[in-house]
This record gives C-alpha cells, structure tokens and sequence, in this order.
C-alpha cells in the first residue's frame, strides 16, 4: 500500500467559454486565479486556475475552455461530481449568492449538509460543511466565514466500484463508510481534500464535453515520492505515463479501473515560480515551448476581463 498520496491535487475540467467560466469561479465562488496559461497540447486553448492564494495542492480547480464546445452527456465512468468545502453554518449564504445564477438543491451525505448547484456549462458542482482549518482566499469579498476553503472530495460515477476500490485502498485511502449506493474512501491525516465517494451507477456511459472533468489530481510532495508512486503502479499493472513536466508541478497519468483519467502531481514548484504571489494569475503565462507563439495568442485568445 503507497504512504505518499496526500488527498486530492487538482480536478481539471472543460468548459466552453473562458470569460464565462473565469467570472463564475472569481467572481460568483470567489476563488483566486493563479494561474492563466494554455493547454500543453492545444495552445490555442487557455488552462485557467482557480484555488486558494498560492493554488495549495487540495484547492486547485483547473479549466481548458474550449470555444462553443459541446456539452457533456451525464452518465457513468465519470468524475460525477466535484465538491468543495465550506464552514458549518454558510449554506444559507451561498444558497442566496446562487439564486437566479444556477440551479442549486439542498441534501445531505454522511450526515453532511450539502448544496448541489451547476457550473457555467451545467458541472455537477457541491459545497460541504464541515470542520475545516484551511485557509481560504478572501480578496474577492466572501468574508472568511463562508469562504470555499478547498476541494472536499470528487465523486465517481461507476458500473461496478469494487476495482476502483481496491486501487483507491492501495493508493491508501480507507474505507469510511456508505450512504445509499455511495460508498467513500478517506485520505487518513490527508491534506484537507480528503475524500472521495464511489457512486454504484447503471446510467450508460458518459459523453465528454463541456462541464466534464477531464481528470482527477492527487497529491504527492516532490518528484521522489511521485517516482515511487510510478513504480508501485506499474507493478500492479497499470500503464503509468513518464514524470512529465507541467511548469508548476509534475505530472504522471494513468487509466483507473472505471475508465476515470487518474493523475499524480507533485506540490513543487508552485504557481510562484514565474509570478510574485500578489500578481499571480494576472498575466498569459506560456510554456517556453509555445513561447514563440505569444503575439498569435495575444491576438486570438478569448478576452479575460478581471
């Protein structure tokens, strides 16, 4: 069983509009954005960054806007749900600041109180009160009482969790309990972004698009750590990509059980490393690889007003 994996990372989605999607996650959630790249593999296609102050590993919902994408199709063999942490006692808060934004629903999990609501593009989004001790970003004027203080847990969509389960525990997460046809696996002494629910679905599979999670981060220190995770898996057989850089971690990516894209990141260097932390998310950050296409960009990329 791995001892590295913290809890979550990050949850990168697709969107099919970057201003759109830049206000909701500022503006309406008030999360910082630290980072205002493009895709690696589409650089005519921003990656947008929305967290905490300095984007702490557990805090970091990700974004590649795709303009006028399709909107998925919910179903099974997905991220089903993402959630976010919020303190006891603000969800009268927020259930106000969504009215007439997005459709929201109150309900409850583990005894947790909970409210349901969609995203720009219809993402299956939750806040969770709980006992949470992070520290969330305040600038954008949601006091720290009510404030998103991270992710809380990701829900998994699946036809069968029993091998997705087993992975879960051999990455070391326990077994915490079921509620219905969910059952969730705990990350123990984890790094706040702890949980993540298993939902038995026989829903037909899901169509990418629009509103759906790409793929699921989880969080390891450095580079060291995250080789030792690498060869764990290999040698239960998954295919796991080489040590990959992404400028402001490393990554390496594997398939789960459940078709879920899975994701190991490390928390170094950080979203500081080409920015001061009072400008962070301001400017087009590119990687050097794309740099030569910086002019092109300036000129073609959607407008983000701040």
């Amino acid at each position: 069983m791995l001892s590295q994996i913290q809890g979550l990372h990050h949850v990168t989605s697709l969107a099919s509009g970057a201003q759109r999607n830049n206000a909701f996650f500022t503006r309406t959630l008030g999360l910082r954005r630290v980072k205002k790249t493009v895709n690696f593999d589409r650089p005519d296609v921003y990656h947008l960054y929305y967290g905490d102050e300095i984007g702490t590993p557990g805090t970091v919902m990700t974004y590649f806007p795709f303009p006028n994408a399709t909107r998925r199709t919910p179903g099974s063999g997905e991220v089903s749900t993402t959630a976010f942490s919020v303190p006891k006692g603000s969800l009268p808060f927020w259930e106000e600041r969504l009215t007439g934004r997005t459709p929201s629903l109150r309900e409850g999990r583990f005894g947790e109180a909970r409210l349901r609501f969609d995203g720009p593009d219809r993402d299956d989004l939750t806040l969770v009160e709980t006992e949470d001790d992070r520290t969330p970003w305040t600038e954008s004027g949601i006091d720290a009482d009510t404030a998103i203080r991270g992710f809380h847990s990701v829900e998994l969509a699946l036809p069968d969790i029993a091998p997705t389960s087993e992975l879960l525990r051999f990455m070391g997460y326990e077994e915490a309990g079921t509620d219905g046809a969910v059952t969730r696996f705990s990350m123990p002494n984890g790094n706040g972004a702890n949980f993540v629910d298993l939902l038995q679905s026989d829903a037909p599979e899901a169509g990418q698009g629009a509103g759906s999670v790409h793929h699921v981060a989880f969080a390891v220190a450095d580079r060291a750590a995250q080789k030792e995770v690498q060869q764990a898996l290999e040698g239960e057989g998954f295919q796991v990509t080489e040590q990959i850089d992404r400028d402001y971690f490393w990554a390496i990516y594997f398939r789960s059980p459940g078709g879920v894209l899975f994701e190991v990141a490390t928390g170094e260097p950080g979203f500081d490393r080409d920015e001061e932390r009072g400008a962070l998310g301001e400017a087009l950050k590119l990687p050097d690889q794309h740099a030569h296409l910086r002019e092109r960009l300036d000129a073609t990329l959607e407008p983000i007003s701040d």
